[in-house]
């Protein structure tokens, strides 16, 4: 039967409606599997990520004892925080930690890649030989280079004994414990903002430097006029991640100082942690942990409203 003769015999309309009933059911099924795939992921964020927050949120206006009951009682924990000069010392070594380590790692790692971004040789070993400390477990890192700044026997410290020199006390001395975990976390994690920078130095087209050079321009000025504004994006990108990490640090500080000496290095993560396993004040360890959300998510806020006065076709 041709389909004039169907049109004819079933009406005008009924071959097209039967149609879009199978379309829709097409896409039903389609539907169905795309949540089918989804699923997973929606569940680990549900269960791992949703349900944990709201429950350290209710926490957060408990005194939640380890063994105790439970009693709510509101803003408490936040107004012993505010009051808490503990707190504002922490928040100040949280502070001091990511100032000195989020600049140094930026510039270390532009650093790094302006040169390994060129198709030089050696590139690929030395990309890959700042690229490994990234993939080592911190743990591990940090183990090592606590030995390493030993006092006595540290590989640091014989060195200097080499040439005359007496070395100090490095995690024992409240003044250089801090920057010695800046140092080994920035040696830690440049090679991650190394590897961005050039992907991002290798799409800036060739054309604008031939021109500058046409022009006269020198290497300075090639470097801030046209290679820094056209990767600002990356720039942004790793400053962001750069600033989360450094106020999240807490693997280094426990594997090499415990917060010490004299707690010269104790910072925010570190202290919810002990708050909450040594002291088991499970509700004030979780108001904290939400006034360390709270400065990031306004950092955060901060660095995306003011990325449209620098960021490269931000509007």
């Amino acid at each position: 039967m041709t389909t004039l003769e169907t049109i004819k015999s079933e009406g005008p309309g009924r071959p097209f409606r039967r149609k879009a009933r199978k379309t829709r059911s097409l896409n039903r099924g389609d539907h169905l599997a795309g949540w089918l795939f989804v699923l997973p992921m929606v569940l680990g964020f549900v269960l791992l990520l949703l349900v944990p927050l709201m429950m350290a949120l209710y926490m957060s206006f408990t005194d939640w004892p380890l063994l105790g009951e439970a009693k709510l009682i509101g803003f408490e924990n936040y107004r012993t925080i505010a009051g808490d000069a503990e707190f504002w010392r922490v928040l100040g070594n949280t502070l001091y930690f990511a100032a000195g380590l989020v600049p140094l790692n930026i510039i270390l790692a532009l650093l790094l890649a302006i040169p390994l971004s060129k198709n030089i040789r050696g590139a690929g070993f030395f990309r890959t030989l700042i690229f490994i400390p990234v993939m080592t477990s911190l743990v591990v890192w940090s183990i090592v280079w606590k030995y390493m700044f030993a006092t006595d026997s540290g590989f640091i410290n014989q060195l200097l004994r080499m040439i005359g020199i007496t070395g100090p006390a490095w995690l024992y001395d409240t003044r250089l414990a801090m920057p010695v975990v800046i140092v080994t976390s920035l040696l830690k994690n440049v090679g991650l903002n190394m590897v961005l920078f050039i992907a991002a130095l290798q799409q800036v087209p060739a054309q604008l430097y031939e021109a500058a050079r046409i022009d006269g321009a020198g290497r300075m000025r090639i470097f801030f006029r046209i290679t820094v504004p056209m990767i600002t994006p990356t720039i942004f990108l790793t400053l962001m991640m750069t600033i989360i990490g450094s106020l999240k640090v807490f693997g280094q500080i426990y594997v090499m100082t415990q917060g010490g000496p004299s707690g010269s290095t104790k910072v925010l993560v570190y202290n919810i942690w002990e708050r909450a396993f040594k002291l088991f004040e499970f509700g004030y360890a979780s108001a904290l942990a939400y006034v360390l959300f709270i400065i990031t998510l306004l950092l955060t806020l901060a660095q995306w409203q003011m990325r449209k006065r620098w960021v490269l076709n931000e509007s």
